[in-house]
């Protein structure tokens, strides 16, 4: 499935600033980085739930928002895409 994160971390203290650099590195681990606070991430069932539990331990649910946007497989038709940085297809083979 295609999933779409999003977050906002309270950087206000450096407890929020360190949860950010946390969330941060956890959601390039999985996926794809667009923007930001952005990332577009191929999962299955089990790895969905296991990065949604991984990022929810991190933030504090007091000041911060952490949000999935479940597009399912057939995502292709579902995103439009305008402006710099063309996007591309994560589940294409990455060549380095």
């Amino acid at each position: 499935m295609f999933v779409l994160i999003t977050y906002d971390v309270n950087t206000q203290t450096a407890a929020g600033r360190k949860r950010l650099r946390k969330v941060a590195k956890q959601c390039v681990n999985y996926g794809q980085r667009v923007q930001n606070s952005v990332f577009e991430c191929q999962f299955d069932s089990t790895k969905y739930r296991q990065v949604r539990a991984i990022l929810e331990d991190i933030i504090d649910k007091e000041t911060d928002s952490l949000r999935f946007y479940n597009l399912g497989d057939k995502y292709k038709n579902r995103v439009e895409h305008l402006g710099i940085k063309p996007s591309f297809d994560v589940t294409d083979p990455l060549i380095f």
